[in-house]
């Protein structure tokens, strides 16, 4: 199964940008061994359209573009999963041979509510804002613990 990370709007170089590709390494390397063929990272550019809903429009058609398999929206709004049960999903769509699982985090406006609607699952990261570079970094670490704890390797602890 490929993990593939989809994130809308540029990233600035920088030790944000860094570290999640540092993490991005880690999940491809120790996910081989599962059978996790790839984790992907894709970056698209924000809309230009002159307003919120047709700027969200245009951001869904480009995610359905290239997302592939399941689909998983970072959205604040969204289910509170611990690493375990997020790893654990993802084990199962796995096992269930499952081409890829699509993480998403939105652009400025947020998400489509009919991309919403299509999604396998919708998590948040809390209730709290963050920084769209910090959210990369924090999904792709996330990525990376769930490949680990699926392995029983030590990184994560209770």
């Amino acid at each position: 199964m490929r993990l593939i990370l989809v994130a809308v709007g540029r990233t600035k170089a920088g030790p944000e940008t860094e570290l999640a590709a540092r993490y991005q390494d880690r999940a491809a390397k120790a996910g081989k061994a599962l059978g996790f063929r790839a984790m992907e990272a894709v970056t698209l550019d924000e809309s230009r359209a002159a307003d919120v809903a047709a700027r969200k429009a245009e951001e869904a058609a480009a995610i359905r573009r290239v997302r592939s398999g399941r689909l998983i929206l970072l959205d604040e709004r969204g289910k509170s999963l611990g690493s375990a049960d997020f790893a654990a999903q993802l084990g199962r769509w796995k096992d269930a041979s499952e081409e890829a699982a699509t993480l998403v985090i939105g652009g400025p406006d947020g998400l489509d509510p009919a991309l919403r609607a299509e999604a396998d699952l919708v998590l948040s990261f809390g209730a709290m804002t963050w920084p769209h570079q910090l959210v990369r970094v924090m999904a792709m670490e996330q990525l990376y613990r769930a490949v680990t704890i699926l392995s029983g390797h030590p990184y994560h602890r209770v």
